[in-house]
């Protein structure tokens, strides 16, 4: 079983327990506004995004991690790496993502979260490239890009929803840990 540690938090895979929080934080439309087309997601669709994410390990070999804090045990969020199908345009590549409960922003979880998947992808599962795809205006998600040693490529439109996107990437000459 892939499990990561950082200093505070778990990167682990899903569990049945995990159902119910998660549905929360995605039922909050603070957290969601950012994400496809801002709508909220209910038990039923974050069920079937947990399968979905389960499935891609088992495909790719990565995945999205459920984000859970070391002391408490609590799961705060979701941190990973998929292949964005989505945006045709950036295949063959490999995406880097998080979303954390609303109570959690701010406090530098998602960096630490995110540092510690890039590692995973860059060195662990020799990954050379890793992508972010960050909706324009979603600056918390920029910042973490940044921290992250991530450049901008380009700009694009989403496919389906029309808002704008900002692709960034870091190859593996360019990571530091």
């Amino acid at each position: 079983m892939t499990e990561i540690l950082t200093p505070r938090l778990i990167l682990r895979r899903w569990t049945d327990d995990d159902l119910v929080p998660l549905s929360e934080i995605n039922g909050d439309p603070e957290v969601m506004r950012w994400i496809g087309d801002g709508s909220v997601r209910d038990l039923e669709e974050t069920a079937e995004d947990i399968e979905r994410w389960e499935e891609e390990w088992d495909e790719e070999g990565f995945g999205l991690f459920a984000v859970e804090l070391l002391g408490s045990g609590e799961l705060i969020g979701v941190v990973g790496l998929s292949v964005p199908e989505y945006l045709p345009e950036v295949l063959p590549a490999v995406e880097i993502s998080w979303r954390l409960g609303r109570q959690y922003w701010g406090q530098g979880y998602a960096s630490e979260a995110a540092h510690a998947t890039l590692e995973y992808a860059l060195q662990d599962r020799g990954l050379d490239r890793v992508v972010a795809v960050n909706r324009v205006g979603n600056e918390e998600s920029e910042n973490v890009i940044r921290k992250l040693g991530m450049v901008t490529e380009r700009d694009t439109a989403h496919p389906e929803y029309g808002h704008l996107l900002r692709i960034h990437a870091i190859d593996l000459t360019e990571y530091e840990a």
